[in-house]
């Protein structure tokens, strides 16, 4: 077998994901003890073959010791070697055929190198946590890791009792046996392989908002001496959900869970139906507001809207620096053409060298892709105008719920629902390297439901006030 690229590869990871076929769904059994930081697996993936027979394909698995690896219930031909499992079937699969491998590993699971550190599993000082952005998943679980990939998952995981397991997804059962316990979770929607969260540790578990109002499932578990801070920090989390589900549409997933970890981490992070933020995002004052804001706006774009691949992650950070913008206009801050202003004026400052549309693997987690993604998307909202923009973003959360999208995508979805050509500002925002001029925001009319409040969102009915509770 070679190591060549397969077709449609991700430019940025050429190594990760196999285009040959698609992961339908994931069952996977683990078992760990934080003490040794020891991970045993074993991994049922139902997959569908492509347009051509399969004679071989192939995982991304770390380092593990591999017990057994099965096709179809025959044992193929495999090598494990730089963090891929290659796979030769006993017989070709036919083109478009459903199939199944089991995979059982063991081993210490560890980050998987990258250059941004560390990613993935990360032991902690009492635990474990994952956050697998953009390729981490290979070092705990065999997987197809690319972002447009996505299947539903089953996490099985058994481990000491004091520990609590948090997954995206419903939990289904936890029996505890002995001195141990098994948490299983069951996440049906369709899932990318980075976006799969997990944590192992010592957590209050507590309920966000009123459960018996019937809207979204919120929970969050967190270190106990954190929980005056969290109370605080979190309060209006509630609101934003309300919020964001008027302007994007429902919320995607069946709960939303949020974890809190007794270490600090440099930046929170998204996983399906589940945030991770780091002891340092609790100070009690809601100076992390924003990115309870943003790491929420995730799960509309980038878990649910997915990007095809990461030259588009201007679509996932753009959009969730936006609702960071939206927030603070709809809860009494800032409004957004005040925040976009202050993004200018920084990146004004600042090299011009980044293309939001193909930012390059070096540059696609910089600051500036971050606030320029903010602005770009502040750019369009002064060329549609309010009414129009709102009901674009709604829409394109609504139309691509689950999907997979691109930049090419996006720009005739916004065509749309532009009473003029918007292609010059495409091409300035998106596509050219140099900051273009601050946008202008059209002028908006009061009405009797809508604030003479200069960039206010409409509300669907919904009064602003509760917004800021």
């Amino acid at each position: 077998m070679n190591g060549q690229r397969t077709a449609a590869s991700d430019p940025y990871f050429p190594d990760n994901g196999d285009s040959r076929y698609r992961a339908h769904r994931y069952e996977l059994a683990l078992e760990y003890r934080p003490g040794p930081n020891r991970l045993a697996g074993t991994a049922r993936i139902s997959a569908i073959a492509g347009r051509a027979p399969l004679t071989e394909f192939h995982l991304n698995l770390a380092e593990f010791k591999i017990g057994r690896v099965m096709v179809n219930g025959r044992a193929p031909h495999y090598t494990h070697r730089g963090g891929k499992l290659r796979i030769r079937p006993a017989k070709p699969l036919p083109a478009g055929a459903a199939f199944t491998v089991e995979v059982h590993w063991a081993g210490n699971p560890k980050p998987v190198r990258s250059p941004w550190g560390g990613l993935g599993w990360e032991e902690l000082t009492d635990g474990a946590l994952v956050a697998s952005q953009p390729v981490g998943a290979p070092s705990w679980y065999p997987c197809n890791d690319r972002p447009a990939d996505k299947a539903s998952y089953q996490i099985s995981v058994n481990t000491p009792s004091p520990y609590t397991v948090v997954a995206g997804g419903r939990l289904l059962t936890r029996t505890t046996k002995a001195s141990t316990t098994t948490w299983v979770y069951e996440q049906p929607a369709p899932t990318s392989s980075y976006l799969v969260g997990l944590s192992i540790g010592v957590y209050q578990t507590v309920l966000l908002g009123d459960p018996g109002l019937g809207g979204v499932p919120m929970t969050a578990h967190v270190p106990a001496h954190l929980l005056p801070q969290f109370s605080r920090d979190f309060a209006r989390q509630p609101a934003m959900m309300q919020l964001f589900e008027d302007l994007f549409g429902p919320y995607p997933f069946g709960e939303y869970t949020v974890l809190v970890a007794d270490e600090e981490l440099d930046v929170p992070v998204e996983a399906q139906g589940l945030s991770l933020f780091g002891a340092n995002h609790v100070d009690g004052a809601r100076g992390s507001e924003r990115l309870v804001a943003h790491e929420l706006a995730h799960q509309w774009f980038g878990n649910s809207v997915t990007i095809a691949d990461w030259r588009h992650i201007w679509l996932n950070e753009g959009f969730a620096k936006y609702a960071e913008w939206l927030w603070s206009e709809r809860s009494g801050g800032r409004r957004a053409h005040e925040h976009a202003a202050a993004a200018h004026r920084v990146l004004a400052t600042l090299p011009q060298d980044l293309r939001l549309v193909d930012p390059g693997r070096k540059l696609m987690f910089d600051d500036r892709l971050y606030q320029r993604g903010g602005l770009a998307v502040h750019a369009i909202r002064c060329a549609l105008g309010d009414g129009a923009f709102f009901r674009m973003l709604r829409d394109w959360a609504t139309v691509h719920r689950h999907g997979v999208v691109s930049t090419a995508a996006f720009t005739t979805h916004v065509a749309r629902y532009a009473h003029e050509p918007v292609d010059e500002v495409f091409s300035a925002w998106l596509y050219e390297p140099s900051l273009p001029p601050l946008p202008v925001p059209p002028p908006v009319r009061p009405t009797a439901s809508t604030p003479a409040k200069p960039g206010y969102p409409p509300t669907n009915g919904r009064s602003a006030g509760r917004a800021s509770a």
